[in-house]
């Protein structure tokens, strides 16, 4: 049997999507940021609770799409909270609507959100080679920076640990274990 990260063994839906998704390195904008959204949604509660509502949000949320998501009204935002299939906070809700436009004026900024945010770390994976999950860090000074970044753009919900989560998501950071089959995997991509 293959090793895995520690922190995934606790249930299916952990592990697939720790084989499959975390870590890998990802440049699709809609992508990015159907990650920060959900990494917003998530704050102060498990990655696993917002797994579970993954797909009631792509439902919810016209599949993730910052253009659609960036027109909501205050109507929409009220069907939102009656929406027993997400998280329903209102100021998580008010985030995600702020965030679509803020990541709009970033794409139109630098292009895409992609060149923005692998801007900080060269546009290449940043690889880790922690050994145990207590080495892995909740947060570390570039995504000190990055959110810093952000906030100033007016984003919200972005402190330094979603951001870092983010990065851990999206394969901007390999935080595999080295004693994962992931880690090597990834790095020689």
């Amino acid at each position: 049997m293959e090793k895995r990260c520690d922190w995934c063994l606790s249930h299916d839906l952990y592990i697939d999507y720790h084989d499959k998704e975390w870590g890998v390195p990802l440049h699709d904008d809609q992508k990015l940021f159907e990650f920060l959204l959900l990494e917003g949604v998530q704050a102060g509660l498990s990655w696993l609770t917002v797994l579970r509502k993954r797909e009631n949000y792509r439902l919810a949320y016209d599949n993730f799409d910052p253009v659609k998501i960036a027109t909501y009204d205050e109507a929409k935002m009220q069907d939102l909270l009656q929406n027993a299939g997400i998280i329903r906070n209102r100021l998580k809700v008010a985030a995600s609507v702020n965030n679509a436009k803020r990541f709009l004026e970033v794409q139109k900024e630098f292009g895409t959100f992609d060149n923005y945010i692998w801007s900080f770390v060269d546009h290449k994976p940043i690889v880790n080679h922690f050994e145990t999950l207590a080495d892995v860090p909740a947060k570390t000074a570039l995504s000190d920076k990055i959110s810093k970044d952000m906030k100033k753009r007016g984003f919200k919900f972005v402190g330094s640990t979603i951001i870092y989560a983010h990065m851990q998501a999206t394969g901007m950071v390999n935080d595999h274990l080295t004693s994962c089959f992931r880690h090597a995997e990834l790095t020689e991509k």
